[in-house]
């Protein structure tokens, strides 16, 4: 019989916790960006939409996406007011402009080339 100490326990009890969490399904989009639910994502493709009677264009919002927890591949968003399935591989998470340098954007720097 082997007995283990309260801290070698716990030890061993924390890591199996941690290898289930690893186990998770992760989506990740076309970028290798991991995704989370209520998100908002960006079409990169034009798509048509199986039993709809539209074409989501290139550069749609997709918006509040919910994840699929047994298949990686599978996200589902709203797109026109209408719940669809989307694979990962065709949407990507859109830039964050406000988190961007002023001074590196095209446009200051046009504006200052040109104020000269």
């Amino acid at each position: 019989m082997l007995y283990l100490k309260d801290e070698a326990q716990t030890w061993v009890n924390a890591s199996e916790n941690t290898a289930e969490a690893d186990d998770a399904v992760k989506h990740i989009d076309s970028n290798g960006a991991v995704l989370t639910a209520r998100n908002t994502m960006t079409l990169i493709k034009y798509l048509s939409v199986k039993g709809g009677s539209f074409m989501a264009k290139c550069v749609t919002a997709v918006q509040n996406i919910s994840l699929a927890p047994e298949n990686a591949e599978h996200i589902e968003g709203r797109i026109s007011g209408k719940q669809i399935v989307i694979l990962t591989e065709f949407v990507k998470k859109p830039l964050n402009l406000r988190r961007c340098d002023p001074s590196r954007c095209y446009k200051n720097s046009v504006k200052t080339n040109f104020s000269d």
